[in-house]
């Protein structure tokens, strides 16, 4: 048998045998492509370390990494601390403040488990000589109620961590009694509670106010009345109309000018109408001026225009000015009997609640002198309910 020269066809198909030098130019270009390749590595990092630098430094000034770092704070985003606010320090301006509270939910629903509470507000210079009968009031419904106290821009209220008004100060003003600074003051307040999304109804209360009923009484009266408790009235003398200034008009008629107690009480609605304007409170602050008193004036010609319907145009809060002078009669240790107190209960007065004449007209009474404070307590189970 012959030797073959060459492969079969088939066989040639499956195993070829390349020459030699095909070969070793492969090899050569192979080298000479990883030399290559290794070079544009070592060129490519020390390019990609100078532009990560540039990069970086211009994506800092839009995004700043430490501003994420700052803000990203769980507690600082959550829905909790949004809808609650823990602290009630903060650095907004009124206008910021007002803006920030006068915002209303559109949807309906809330979505959390919202139970109505009473903002108790208290404006005073100084010190609140009844915190203790106040704190035996709110004992045992934490979750009812918030508290807020504004005070001198420096003063420090110094009460005890258990104290329902503990570190509950908000940003303050000076105030001057008689000034638009007192309006001021009271939609400072205003606007402060409605960052909570809880509370529904809004009582302005002072250092000398004290209350006549327990605290359920007063919750279910407040939460559950169809109207707020604003005085407002029409008085033909020299101390209602006669402090009506004619500049006001047309925006403000002498038809629209009413009088009332400055301690009222709103609900959620009427709060943000009250914080949210501005162009009656600018008139006011114009030309309501001494012998012009805009506390007594401006909330309830305000509500008197605009929102009369829900409005039950009295007060909840009893005072005596039957000694008559620019203020009220102070009661102190010697006046407080148990018959004094009932009396203030039950004073013969017949007034309407939800469309229903009712005795139970103020639920709250001033103008208490500081040593009275032991009196109180001494009879505040027998005589207030609590």
């Amino acid at each position: 048998m012959k030797p073959r020269s060459k492969p079969d066809e088939d066989e040639a198909d499956f195993f070829p045998c390349p020459p030699r030098k095909n070969w070793s130019v492969g090899l050569i270009k192979f080298i000479s492509f990883l030399v290559i390749f290794m070079a544009g590595v070592v060129i490519g990092l020390s390019a990609s370390g100078r532009f990560t630098r540039s990069f970086n430094s211009q994506t800092e000034i839009f995004f700043p990494s430490t501003m994420y770092m700052a803000n990203c704070d769980k507690e600082f985003l959550s829905f909790k601390s949004f809808v609650t606010p823990e602290h009630l320090m903060h650095s907004m301006t009124d206008e910021e403040l007002f803006w920030r509270a006068s915002m209303v939910p559109k949807m309906e629903e809330y979505p959390f488990q919202r139970v109505p509470k009473v903002a108790f507000m208290f404006m005073t210079r100084g010190p609140l000589p009844f915190v203790q009968l106040w704190d035996r009031f709110f004992k045992g419904h934490e979750g009812l109620y918030s508290v807020y106290v504004h005070t001198l821009p420096d003063y420090k209220l110094n009460v005890s961590e258990s104290s329902a008004f503990y570190s509950r100060q908000i940003p303050s003003e000076e105030v001057s009694w008689g000034s638009v600074t007192l309006v001021d003051a009271e939609k400072r307040l205003l606007a402060n509670a409605l960052l909570d999304f809880s509370n529904e109804r809004f009582v302005l209360l002072s250092e000398s106010c004290i209350p006549v009923y327990d605290f359920s009484t007063v919750y279910n009266y407040l939460v559950y009345s169809a109207h707020s408790f604003v005085e407002s009235y029409d008085e033909i003398s020299q101390q209602g109309r006669g402090r009506y200034n004619r500049r006001m008009a047309p925006t403000i008629k002498l038809y629209h000018w009413r009088k009332g107690s400055q301690w009222f009480e709103l609900n959620r609605e009427l709060a943000a109408y009250i914080v949210a304007d501005y162009q009656y409170y600018l008139i006011f602050r114009k030309y309501c001026k001494p012998s012009c008193y805009p506390d007594e004036h401006y909330m309830p010609t305000y509500l008197n225009m605009f929102h009369g319907s829900l409005n039950s145009n009295r007060t909840v809060t009893w005072v005596d000015w039957s000694r008559g002078g620019p203020h009220p009669a102070a009661y102190g240790a010697s006046s407080i009997t148990l018959e004094f107190i009932q009396s203030i209960r039950n004073n013969g007065t017949t007034c309407t609640y939800n469309s229903k004449p009712t005795s139970v007209c103020f639920l709250f009474a001033r103008k208490f002198s500081p040593n009275a404070l032991g009196p109180l307590l001494n009879l505040s189970s027998r005589a207030m309910g609590f």
